[in-house]
């Protein structure tokens, strides 16, 4: 039976939450400075961080240094209190990465993904946590949370996924059932690729300047994140912003009459194939974005193109949502972003009955992992944090991802920032 609001121990559970989620915005601090945070009294504070010691989340990490006066304890969340994984699956690269639960990491892995059968991908997925799991010296068991960011759309059944054709694999029934085999029953969430890429944006990229954009995916797909009023918006069935299916005209991509989607028009193979019929010598978009940055005027038509492709696409969403900021990412939208922005935002300022302001991602390829991660930590969080104290959290996790951003994806995650 819960205890009611006011009773001394929820009183003292909801003070050691708010001196926990203190210790995760700051990092290292002092009883001193969490008196200052969080209101609360010194004795207060003394008597939480002992409780929390006790629990083991919190530990001792130092004194202060410098200045006048006595130093003072520093306390650090204990990284031994949780374990969190993310995995970003993409038609190309699987990335894994283990941290502790304050989000420093302690191994990481990408591989080429392998065959992409209903049998194949969960075997390569678990052999590399498996893996991962061996160098940190912990087991599955050890793992609070794992967060597995992929295209697509999780069914109502929670077994499998859908509008996911570049890794069939995943929309086989049964298919999550086998990963969690894998993972040794360890918590799995799976999230859209998109959707996550947007939160780590939010977390630590140009959503920290703008709590309403969109986040435009471009690359062997094309998807849509919508984050408005800082909140991450999925819809009644998850597929908000899957503009990918948007109708398109594919005479205004390809030259061909005929229906398309947008997808169709401006994905990867689609630019590969714009520039084949300039006859550019290419077979992947990186050749072509190369020749462009090269001097290649055919290169760079190509790219305009694309550019304005995807400005019709956008100035459609922007009529509807009236986004402020529209924010290109995935592996084309990111490595030729520079090149795409200014065509997108010449068709926004034509088309669109506002113009907003148009930006490349400014977190490279590591967008959906950082998602992924910052999404595992939010769960092992209130979870662990919870049977702590006692006190769930009272924000939606894409708030606490807003206003922990710095903590989650900031210094401890700079070996997410290294070069592949």
């Amino acid at each position: 039976m819960t205890e009611p609001v006011g009773r001394p121990t929820h009183l003292r559970g909801l003070n050691e939450r708010r001196v926990l989620e203190a210790v995760l915005r700051a990092g290292a601090i002092s009883r001193a400075q969490l008196s200052r945070e969080t209101g609360l009294s010194k004795p207060t504070i003394s008597l939480a961080l002992v409780r929390l010691e006790e629990a083991g989340l919190l530990r001792e990490v130092g004194r202060t240094s410098g200045g006048r006066g006595a130093t003072a304890l520093l306390y650090d969340l204990d990284p031994r209190s949780g374990h969190v994984l993310a995995i970003d699956v993409g038609r190309r690269w699987v990335r894994v990465v283990l941290a502790d639960i304050a989000g420093r990491t302690l191994a990481r892995r990408n591989e080429r993904t392998g065959p992409r059968s209903a049998s194949a991908l969960p075997g390569q997925l678990g052999g590399l946590v498996r893996e991962l799991v061996r160098q940190a010296g912990i087991g599955l068991g050890d793992l609070t949370a794992v967060t597995l960011g992929s295209p697509g759309v999780m069914q109502a059944d929670g077994d499998h996924l859908a509008l996911a054709p570049n890794i069939p694999g995943l929309q086989r029934p049964g298919i999550l059932d086998l990963l969690r085999d894998e993972l040794g029953g360890a918590p799995l969430a799976v999230e859209n690729d998109v959707n996550l890429a947007a939160l780590a944006e939010l977390a630590n990229g140009h959503g920290t300047e703008s709590d309403d954009f969109v986040f435009v995916s471009v690359g062997t797909g094309v998807g849509m994140a919508l984050v408005l009023g800082g909140r991450l918006r999925r819809g009644v069935t998850g597929t908000a912003g899957e503009i990918g299916y948007l109708p398109f005209p594919l005479e205004a991509a390809a030259g061909r009459r005929g229906r398309a989607t947008f997808e169709e028009a401006v994905n990867a193979a689609a630019f590969v194939r714009a520039a084949k019929q300039r006859g550019l010598p290419v077979t992947r978009a990186e050749q072509v974005v190369a020749m462009a940055r090269e001097g290649d005027q055919r290169a760079r038509a190509v790219l305009r193109r694309e550019g304005e492709l995807l400005g019709l696409g956008v100035a459609a969403v922007t009529a509807v949502l009236d986004p402020g900021l529209v924010v290109l990412g995935g592996g084309l939208g990111s490595g030729a972003g520079d090149l795409l922005v200014d065509p997108v935002a010449d068709v926004l300022e034509e088309r669109a009955p506002a113009t907003p302001r148009v930006v490349t991602s400014a977190l490279s390829d590591d967008a959906v992992l950082r998602g992924a991660l910052a999404a595992s930590l939010l769960a092992a969080h209130d979870q662990v944090f919870g049977d702590a104290t006692g006190h769930a959290g009272t924000t939606s996790a894409t708030e606490r991802a807003h206003h922990t951003g710095t903590r989650i994806t900031g210094p401890h995650l700079a070996a997410l920032q290294e070069a592949q």
